[in-house]
Formats: structure tokens, C-alpha cells, sequence
């Protein structure tokens, strides 16, 4: 469904993203781990063209995404074709981004009305069953401030569905809230993962990753260094980036973490690890 070819992503004479491959088959949820400042977030937002590329190329379906072939050149799609690939893709971001003069139910049936056209009776109707979907069918007229963190990530999620994309795309949804309110958001993306959403997910919760991810892929310096089914990549990463990275994400002691100090009476070396918080 989703094809990544060779991507390359610049900011200014800063290479973020290094010809990056990666194939995501209808229906399975990819889940995409790594350090800060690995890519992550920024490989997620060319899929939508929230981020122009300058080399490589994205496919949907077959169909190349931000740009067509003219006289034999790759030039940009219309706005109008831009908007019709973009609208395949939902977004969840790590903040929730919902206008706070409008309750619920008027976030999630705002695009539907603004963007599809639909009458506000049939966009009230499809609002209310995305909000009974994430477990907030009796929020629907709470305002944002109402709301715990955890229900507004669900609102937003119930949001990007409502559109009724084919590839839904979260980016660390569960960062911003507190560690008691992760669970609920958690569970809403366990139960689209069950009904075969096809998910792309940005994530530090491995053992959501572990749970319901097909192919789990790490990232590191703008590169894809491991790749594959996650049991299989978290118990042998064949990578000396990628043990590191999972032994630091263990709370283990990885050789590559260490510090040699010479103790200068005994002359020995003596490891000393990086405390842990």
C-alpha cells in the first residue's frame, strides 16, 4: 500500500533523512523506534507531505505521492491533487491540537463538513461513532479543557478517522501525557491494529511495538539500521547501533556506554557506567 524509495529529506545543508526504504502492506501496523534525533517524526511527515523530499520517492498504491511525470520530468501534482493524496493519511501528533472554543464532537465533524462536504446531520452521525470507537461517545459536547489528556488524544484520533483515511499515521501519541493516561489512548490503537488498520506508528512504547506491530523498524542518524518481525529484531538486532540503543531502552549497561577510567593508584580500569534515573 505504502512504498518508500531511497527518501532523502534536507533542512538547510543538514541531511535529516538518508535514502530511506521501506515497504508497509495493507492492513499491518509498522511501528518505527529510535534515539531523539533519529528521523523518526520527520520520515513520518513526508508520508503526508507535511515535508517536502529532495531525493527518492513516495508511493501510494502504486501512485506517486507530491509529485507526477511530465515530458519525461518529475514535477509538483496540482494543490488539488496534493489535497486528494494528503486526504488518504491520518494524522495523530504528539499534542493534540484541538480548538479549545469547540466541543468534542464539533473537532471531529469539522474536516468532514469543511473539507468532504458532508451535510452536518451525515458528519454528526459518522462523529459520533468515531467518539463511541475511542470509549467518548458521552463526552462528544465536553470542551478540550474538560477533557483529561488521555480523552483529548482519543478525540483527535477519533478525528483523523472520521476523514476515513487508508493509512493512519501517529507520531509518539502518548508522549505528552502522563504515565496513568497512556493506557487508554494505548488500547484504542490495540483495537485498530485488531480491526487490520493499516498503521504507521512513531513510538517509545516497546512493548506496544512488541504487541501489535508486524515489522518493527529502528532508526538511527536518518538510517534505517534494523528492520523486520519485532520479536525477532528486539531479541537479536544485528546492528551494534541498534543492541545499543535497545540495551539503553532496557535500562542495561551496553560496553559501548561505558567509560574507562584509570584509577590512577591501582592503575586498573574501571567501567563506570552512566547512572540511571
Amino acid at each position: 500500500m505504502l512504498e518508500l524509495v531511497k527518501v532523502e529529506k534536507f533542512f538547510g545543508s543538514f541531511q535529516a533523512l538518508h535514502g530511506v526504504s521501506l515497504e508497509v502492506p495493507a492492513g499491518t501496523v509498522t511501528c518505527i523506534v529510535g534515539p531523539s534525533g533519529s528521523g523518526k517524526s520527520t520520515l513520518l511527515r513526508t508520508v503526508n507531505m507535511l515535508e517536502s523530499i529532495q531525493g527518492g520517492a513516495i508511493f501510494f498504491k502504486g501512485e506517486l505521492c507530491g509529485e507526477e511525470v511530465r515530458n519525461g520530468y518529475r514535477v509538483p501534482v496540482s494543490p488539488a491533487k496534493a489535497r486528494e493524496q494528503v486526504l488518504s493519511f491520518g494524522m495523530v501528533f504528539q499534542s493534540f491540537n484541538l480548538f479549545p472554543n469547540m466541543t468534542a464532537l464539533q473537532n471531529v465533524t469539522l474536516a468532514p463538513r469543511t473539507v468532504r462536504g458532508l451535510s452536518r446531520a451525515e458528519a454528526e452521525r459518522i462523529g459520533v461513532e468515531h467518539l463511541s470507537r475511542v470509549g467518548l461517545a458521552d463526552k462528544r459536547n465536553n470542551y478540550p479543557n474538560e477533557l483529561s489528556g488521555g480523552q483529548q488524544q482519543r478525540v483527535a484520533i477519533a478525528r483523523a478517522l472520521a476523514m476515513e483515511p487508508e493509512v493512519m499515521l501517529f507520531d509518539e501519541p502518548t508522549s505528552a501525557l502522563d504515565p496513568e493516561l497512556v493506557a487508554e489512548v494505548l488500547e484504542v490503537i490495540r483495537s485498530l491494529a485488531n480491526d487490520g488498520t493499516t498503521m504507521v506508528i512513531v513510538t517509545h512504547e516497546m512493548n506496544l511495538a512488541a504487541e501489535i506491530a508486524d515489522q518493527l523498524v529502528v532508526m538511527a542518524d536518518g538510517r534505517i539500521i534494523e528492520q523486520g518481525p519485532p520479536r525477532e529484531v528486539l531479541a537479536h538486532p544485528r546492528t551494534e547501533r541498534g543492541r545499543a540503543f535497545f540495551a539503553a531502552v532496557n535500562g542495561q549497561i551496553h560496553p559501548a556506554e561505558q567509560q574507562a577510567s584509570a584509577d590512577p593508584q591501582q592503575g586498573e580500569v574501571v567501567a563506570t557506567p552512566r547512572t540511571r534515573s
